[in-house]
């Protein structure tokens, strides 16, 4: 197989890169940190173009998202909202052109209709279930994350605890999430695109761990590894998710489940953030 990792500097898209490689597979690689080439709010793009006409299959993970801090700060902004539209309008196109397979990198907060960034994978939904492809929703995947401002919870608390000696949170951790670690999302995707043919594109795949953890629950676990730093909260609660979204479906446990544990996953973290 010949790969197309588009976002492919990014939390998913680095780890999954590395991964497919291991694999044995060819992997050619798109993300706007690597050169201004690989815009992919540019319309026509010519490198684009011929990377997808030459792959066999599209991890379809660019977008412009970060944690709960980075979408507070950045969603509702005019360039937020149009760099999404641009990039799904480019991509989408592309991928209608060349009928390749995909898969869409879409978001448990799809549902979320107050999100402007959950308004924007709900509508990458609906051009995936267009296209004949295939739809997967990320449960607060987490990895090693280079650039800060867009940092996600887990990664954020480590780097509190690490280089403030406290873990300052945004709430009072009272708002439950699932999470899942970086390698098991991986492999997931990677099982997916094997068994892409055979798979139900009118069902959703929820990729998740299938367990519950408060925000709190989760600075415990990375406190007890910076010898019990101490955890401050806040009086607000969650006004990102508003702590709203049902359980997630278990179409995808037919042909993976998760291997790695929030306590394991995060030691791994901070070891390899070391």
């Amino acid at each position: 197989m010949k790969y197309l990792v588009l976002g492919s500097a990014g939390q998913i898209g680095a780890p999954l890169v590395n991964f497919l490689k291991q694999k044995g597979h060819e992997v050619e690689t798109f993300d706007i940190i690597d050169s201004t080439n690989e815009d992919l709010r540019v319309k026509d793009n010519i490198l684009l173009k011929e990377k997808i006409n030459n792959c066999d299959f599209v991890f379809f993970l660019a977008f412009d998202v970060g944690g709960a801090r980075y979408l507070a700060k950045y969603q509702h902004t005019f360039d937020f909202i149009n760099n999404n539209v641009q990039i799904m309008e480019n991509v989408f196109s592309e991928l209608k052109r060349t009928n390749k397979k995909f898969i869409f990198a879409s978001s448990q907060m799809s549902e979320m209709n107050f999100s402007p960034y959950g308004v924007c994978k709900s509508i990458g939904e609906k051009y995936t279930l267009s296209l004949d492809g295939v739809i997967v929703r990320f449960w607060n995947v987490y990895g090693p994350e280079k650039d800060l401002e867009k940092s996600h919870v887990i990664t954020d608390f480590i780097n509190k605890a690490k280089n403030d000696g406290v873990i300052n949170m945004l709430t009072d951790g009272s708002e439950r999430r699932q999470f899942l670690h970086v390698d098991d999302c991986c492999n997931c995707l990677y099982i997916m695109s094997k068994e892409y043919d055979k798979l139900d594109k009118f069902k959703e795949y929820h990729v998740t761990s299938y367990n519950w953890n408060t925000i709190v629950e989760v600075a415990n676990i990375i406190s007890k590894n910076f010898d019990n730093a101490p955890i401050t909260k806040a009086e607000q609660k969650d006004g990102v998710q508003k702590n709203l979204g049902s359980d997630p479906n278990e179409n995808v446990l037919d042909f993976w489940k998760p291997m790695i544990s929030l306590e394991e996953g995060i030691k791994k973290i901070i070891e390899d953030m070391s």
